[in-house]
């Protein structure tokens, strides 16, 4: 399987829906491909072409997802988004494979890669650092969740900031207490969208509770 078969199946696919391909059209190409080689990916990965990048992207995702992916192979899969991070340059191919091509590969090991990524000047890898502990929440593993959304609390990137209060709600689920600590202590400076995302799920007195140490 190569990048350029995966194009050319999708090419038609696209002239099926005149152009406006379903993601759903997308993500199930992409399961059939999940064999592909790593490096065959990553030429998918670098074509200018939205459809192509997130095609590549779930490649990687099923194959981080798949249980007869080798450890070995799960660096490659790691490496090629990590290496290659400048072409993951949208939300939705960030949050369509970051939970479990990198969360799921740093499950068990150093997890300080997550902090660089929280510190880069590119906000999507910001992004990468904030949705990549997804994989840690679902296994009840909170706590760099909270480490990384210390650094990111005041963060100016819409997209970051969304992503930073969406994944501490998360883990709040986890942790109510935990999560109510953290906005004792940041609500009053974290960007507003961000707490009504960390917000979302409390009953109406609370959020109004933390809606007023934004505002006092």
């Amino acid at each position: 399987m190569t990048a350029k078969e995966f194009i050319g199946i999708l090419n038609t696919i696209a002239q099926e829906y005149s152009g406006n391909i379903p993601k759903r059209e997308i993500f199930s190409l992409a399961k059939e491909f999940q064999s592909m080689p790593v490096i065959e990916v990553v030429k998918l990965l670098k074509v200018d072409n939205y459809d192509h990048r997130l095609g590549a992207i779930s490649i990687l995702d099923w194959k981080a997802r798949n249980k007869k992916t080798t450890l070995v192979e799960k660096k490659k899969i790691y490496n090629a988004y990590i290496n290659n991070h400048k072409w993951i340059n949208d939300w939705g191919l960030v949050d369509r494979a970051a939970p479990y091509v990198v969360g799921g590969y740093l499950y068990d090991k150093d997890r300080n890669p997550l902090y660089d990524m929280a510190k880069s000047e590119d906000a999507m890898q910001r992004r990468t650092a904030i949705v990549s502990t997804y994989y840690f929440i679902r296994k009840n593993d909170i706590e760099d969740t909270f480490g990384i959304a210390e650094i990111l609390v005041t963060d100016t990137n819409e997209y970051v900031q969304k992503a930073m209060g969406s994944w501490v709600r998360e883990a709040g689920k986890r942790d109510e207490a935990r999560l109510k600590a953290f906005l004792d202590k940041y609500a009053a400076i974290m960007p507003r969208v961000t707490l009504r995302y960390a917000i979302e799920k409390f009953d109406k007195k609370t959020r109004d509770y933390y809606l007023l140490l934004k505002n006092g």
